[in-house]
């Protein structure tokens, strides 16, 4: 098992290498991409530095917590878009030219190939401008370092980046049988604008049953509120618990809806 990891590891590290290598063969779409980036960040911070001139909490976190949390889903969604969102964009088309059956025949596990065979090193540097957001915060609330909250915040925060993935490779599977995805990964346009926000906006108004099924049904809004609470605000161990209970079963569904999706793909020479 050990062997495979590895082998695994080498052909990703591989994987990064060529498209990195392909990425700075056009060093100007880079920049841009980059600067793209770095104003959207921008915008939305001094979208929240306006809201909190004119109040001191937003749904029960105040400034400091909020901008963590900010960081926090900028991060996140700078890793699925770095290494996933592309890949599972360009499976529909896969599908549809039947280049699906080249993939298929390498000697390599399918899921991994298909959602991991790229990385856009262009969105990469918002994993750096999130985590610099995450710091700034902890600085400004002299956050105590707190080993427990720490790790509780490595470990949910991995589980949301596997829950977002999973939800991805659901929407990427209906492809098979949808053909063209765009409208499908609209949806997940939907479900990250979502996690931007903080469970506690829905409590109290009639959005809260809204909040309730997208926490408890579709753990969509455990992604970004799970990892950030635990660390600078609440740590409420059911939440916790049931933030690792979803991962491994939305991993599990995934996992095993995807195969059922390319067992009924019909290859192109068919």
């Amino acid at each position: 098992m050990g062997q495979g990891i590895l082998r695994y590891l080498r052909m990703y590290a591989q994987l990064g290498q060529y498209t990195l290598a392909r990425e700075m063969s056009f060093r100007g779409n880079f920049l841009v991409k980059v600067s793209v980036e770095v104003i959207w960040l921008g915008i939305l911070l001094a979208f929240y530095a306006t809201v909190f001139g004119m109040t001191n909490t937003i749904a029960e976190w105040n400034r400091p917590q909020y901008l963590f949390f900010v960081g926090a889903f900028f991060t996140l969604n700078g890793i699925i878009e770095t290494f996933f969102l592309e890949n599972c964009n360009d499976f529909a088309e896969l599908v549809r030219t039947g280049d699906l059956d080249f993939l298929l025949l390498k000697p390599i596990d399918e899921q991994f190939l298909i959602t991991c065979r790229r990385i856009d090193w262009g969105t990469a540097p918002n994993l750096l401008m999130g985590g610099g957001v995450m710091v700034v915060s902890l600085y400004q609330m002299g956050w105590p370092f707190d080993l427990v909250r720490l790790l509780t915040f490595l470990v949910t925060f991995g589980c949301g980046i596997a829950i977002a993935y999973c939800f991805m490779l659901l929407l990427t599977a209906l492809s098979v049988w949808m053909i063209r995805n765009q409208s499908l990964m609209e949806m997940w346009w939907l479900f990250s604008s979502l996690a931007r926000y903080p469970k506690e906006i829905f409590k109290g108004t009639w959005a809260q049953p809204i909040g309730i099924f997208f926490t408890f049904v579709m753990p969509i809004l455990l992604v970004v509120n799970v990892p950030a609470n635990a660390m600078v605000r609440a740590l409420e161990p059911s939440m916790v618990v049931f933030t690792l209970v979803s991962t491994v079963l939305l991993f599990w569904l995934s996992r095993r809806f995807f195969l059922h999706a390319l067992r009924s793909y019909r290859s192109a020479s068919s």
